[in-house]
């Protein structure tokens, strides 16, 4: 293995403990069977640090070690069974929605902290936000068999803390873009 994919393969493995970590900050239970969790926040910084491919590569590997048993979502909860219940939408999402968080950050333009962090922000709500709630309204009316429109007015209550969450992942990939000026954003081959 050389160095370069000894670099990637650490990265995706970083990216998964830190969902792990994420996961350790208590959930906010919800009528809906869905909680509010830090997690998604993860998710949009997957794409925005890693890009497309290794994003939905750390996301895949956190959630083959969820369906093993690690209790590693918010409130400790783990194994095949969060799968099947209403938050199951949401969960699958996460490799699909960093991978589009990752796509889009790669296709805007700018390279200055400024435009990286109004980049972040966008890509973030794209995949974050309506990849990730298109999924789980979808998981919401299979799972919770909820009406469409009853599961896109149940979903709305997320929309306002995940706005956060982008503002959030705008602010991290700022800092990192000052402080690591030659990160590779999104995946990007060479900074422009």
């Amino acid at each position: 293995m050389n160095t370069s994919s000894t670099h990637r393969l650490a990265l995706v493995a970083l990216f998964a403990a830190l969902m792990a970590v994420f996961g350790l900050i208590p959930k906010i239970d919800l009528p809906l069977g869905v909680p509010i969790t830090v997690q998604t926040l993860g998710v949009m910084l997957a794409g925005c640090l890693l890009g497309a491919r290794l994003g939905f590569q750390a996301m895949l590997l956190f959630l083959a070690a969820v369906a093993l048993g690690l209790p590693l979502l918010s409130g400790g909860r783990g194994g095949v069974g969060v799968f099947f219940l209403p938050s199951a939408g949401y969960l699958v999402s996460w490799p699909v929605a960093a991978m589009v968080t990752g796509l889009v950050m790669r296709m805007l333009p700018g390279a200055t902290p400024g435009r990286l962090a109004a980049k972040a922000f966008i890509a973030s709500a794209v995949g974050g936000i309506l990849v990730m709630h298109a999924f789980g309204i979808v998981g919401l009316v299979l799972m919770a068999k909820l009406a469409p429109m009853q599961a896109l007015m149940g979903d709305l209550v997320f929309v306002p803390g995940d706005l956060i969450k982008c503002v959030v992942a705008a602010v991290v990939v700022h800092t990192v873009a000052r402080g690591i000026p030659d990160w590779r954003f999104g995946g990007r081959a060479n900074p422009q």
